[in-house]
């Protein structure tokens, strides 16, 4: 065999090896910097004005690979986003970079000491009066820009990977619905009431098993800090994360969860000490580094799954509906109208079964998908691709209150319509290979 041959096939070894490598899984992480400079109106509560900056607020966007698609997920320290908004920057993406709207889920922390971004959204049907001041379209840009940028960078960044699925508590939430003698609810503590304590976690390692990333699932307001506090600030959510990347070395995406009805345990004070701001450190950030400590298992050959669903149900009598919101509604012929909430799904391996809606979704319902769930790992993400509202079970329609009376455009059935489509899709569709 003449030397031209040998280099000749060892050339094609080389080129074979490496092709072989780019279809494993690869992964990889980006944070960018997003605090605003200059003052801001914060979302959450009334209407105010930042006065300066307590924490700062971040972008942290996780790109996946498995050799045929990729995934991005981007976690915002903001309050809330219209789902058209939503929609703006994953068509930016698409024209982009070619991803399909359903590997592309944008999840925002719920800090309600954040600046707005973009148009209110469903929140100008609820609360019009909120919103007499014009949309921030700079600070809007920047935001939009900012994912684009990352992402661009997140797909150059790609690497080698394993990842892995685990389970951790904290008792940092509580149940936020206060019954009175009569029955009814109102904002406040209710220590007797529904509560999801678990952390859903994933980990991303480099191939030397170095960290990469850590995704905390955990169900909790972001109200630590109240509507008297006008410094920006990533409230709880922002500071766990911060806490638990010094501690780890990993990039961590706080993910929300079902908090329409979980406060912090220290809830709306007028600033950082008086709330304990710092002891979320301890109470769920020490308990994600725990979680982290106890995942063992993970796997460097993976296969991501996407899917999604559009669940529809009537809308509240008497409600408007903004005209940029036009994809979320129908009416029927008769002129009801129905609100349209999309589900999207994503499988990786056989084991972790993920959903997420744009949705303040209360607790029970994401604690009963879990547990009828064939994924043994099941995690909902909450406050995702946009918002729509509150959405109480049927049981508590009856209490009333701030979640059902204010800020909620579906029906009493609408929680048992969302868990049964949910249920059906992860035991059907999802559980294909």
């Amino acid at each position: 065999m003449t030397a031209k041959i040998i280099a000749a096939l060892c050339l094609l070894l080389f080129f074979t090896f490496s092709r072989a490598q780019q279809k494993g899984f690869r992964a990889s992480v980006v944070k960018i910097d997003i605090t605003p400079s200059t003052p801001k109106q914060l979302l959450g509560y009334g209407a105010r004005v930042s006065t300066g900056v307590h924490d700062r607020l971040y972008h942290r966007i996780l790109a996946l690979d498995d050799g045929v698609s990729q995934f991005y997920l981007v976690s915002t320290d903001i309050c809330l986003v219209s789902p058209s908004e939503y929609d703006h920057v994953a068509a930016l993406l698409n024209k982009k970079f070619k991803i399909k709207p359903e590997n592309f889920w944008w999840s925002v922390t719920h800090t309600h000491s954040a600046p707005e971004v973009g148009v209110p959204g469903l929140a100008e049907a609820f609360m019009g009066e909120r919103y007499k001041h014009p949309v921030d379209t700079a600070y809007t840009n920047f935001i939009e820009q900012a994912i684009l940028s990352g992402i661009e960078e997140a797909q150059r960044k790609l690497e080698p990977a394993k990842i892995g699925a685990g389970w951790g508590f904290s008792q940092a939430n509580i149940n936020r619905r206060a019954i009175d003698e009569n029955g009814m609810a109102t904002i406040g503590l209710n220590p007797d009431g529904a509560v999801d304590r678990r952390i859903g976690l994933i980990r991303i390692e480099k191939a030397d098993g170095s960290p990469l990333a850590i995704i905390p699932n955990y169900a909790m307001h972001g109200t630590v800090l109240g509507g008297s506090f006008v410094e920006i600030s990533g409230d709880a959510p922002g500071i766990v994360a911060e806490y638990v990347e010094q501690k780890t070395g990993a990039a961590v995406l706080f993910i929300n969860g079902a908090a329409g009805n979980l406060a912090p345990i220290y809830s709306v004070y007028d600033d950082p000490k008086s709330g304990h701001l710092n002891q979320f450190r301890v109470l769920l950030g020490d308990k994600i580094v725990e979680a982290n400590r106890q995942l063992t298992t993970m796997w460097d050959s993976v296969k991501l799954k996407t899917g999604s669903i559009v669940v529809e149900s009537p809308r509240k009598e008497g409600l408007g509906w903004p005209a940029y919101l036009k994809n979320y509604s129908r009416t029927a012929k008769n002129g009801a109208n129905y609100v349209k909430v999309p589900v999207r799904f994503l499988k990786i391996n056989e084991d972790v079964g993920i959903w997420s809606a744009p949705l303040e979704l209360f607790c029970e319902i994401s604690n009963e998908v879990r547990d009828r769930s064939p994924f043994p790992f099941t995690f909902y993400y909450g406050y995702t691709n946009g918002w729509l509202g509150y959405l109480p079970t049927e049981a508590e329609w009856k209490a009333g209150g701030y979640e059902v009376d204010v800020v909620s455009p579906f029906t009493p059935t609408m929680g048992r319509t969302l868990t049964e489509s949910v249920v059906s899709y992860l035991e059907g569709e999802l559980l294909k290979k």
